[in-house]
């Protein structure tokens, strides 16, 4: 029988990672995390967004694998990724004796959806429009010109 453990979902951030670090010197980046569904309400009939609230999980791991320190320095509350992961269920014993369970989604891999300005914590759009580019290091008999925006193609 096979078996397949795989998310991938849109949204965004509902709290700011946080960061804790293991005796061994491993990282983990644990955030909040929304998507919705839609839903039809059954009294006007109109069709609605139902939040789904996740819990979240990422790892540095391997050599090479930074993915929980790039999620503590570039995400914050309201960022827009894609996350792709798995489904991890936590299980323990509450204080009044209760079995509680959980799902994870131990998260992967992840894009960033939103401009660095829009999304980058301590930065602004503003402050990026104004940074050199490209652009003003062209001599300027290569910058385009108007005649050049007369060309269909």
């Amino acid at each position: 029988m096979a078996n397949l453990n795989k998310v991938m979902l849109i949204g965004r951030l509902t709290r700011k990672p946080e960061l804790r670090t293991f005796p061994n010197g491993g990282k983990v980046a644990k955030f909040g995390f929304a998507v919705n569904n839609r839903a039809r309400n059954k009294d006007s009939g109109q069709w609605e967004d139902v939040p789904v609230w996740l819990d979240c999980e990422v790892f540095n791991r391997g050599e090479f694998g930074k993915k929980a320190d790039l999620a503590n320095d570039r995400l914050d509350k309201g960022s827009q990724i894609f996350i792709e992961g798995h489904l991890r269920l936590d299980s323990w014993t509450a204080q009044d004796g209760q079995k509680r369970n959980k799902l994870v989604i131990v998260v992967d891999d992840f894009q960033f959806l939103d401009s660095r300005g829009d999304g980058a914590r301590g930065a602004s759009k503003a402050a990026f429009d104004d940074a050199p580019g490209p652009a003003d290091d062209m001599p300027e008999f290569s910058k385009p010109g108007p005649a050049d925006e007369d060309i269909p193609f």
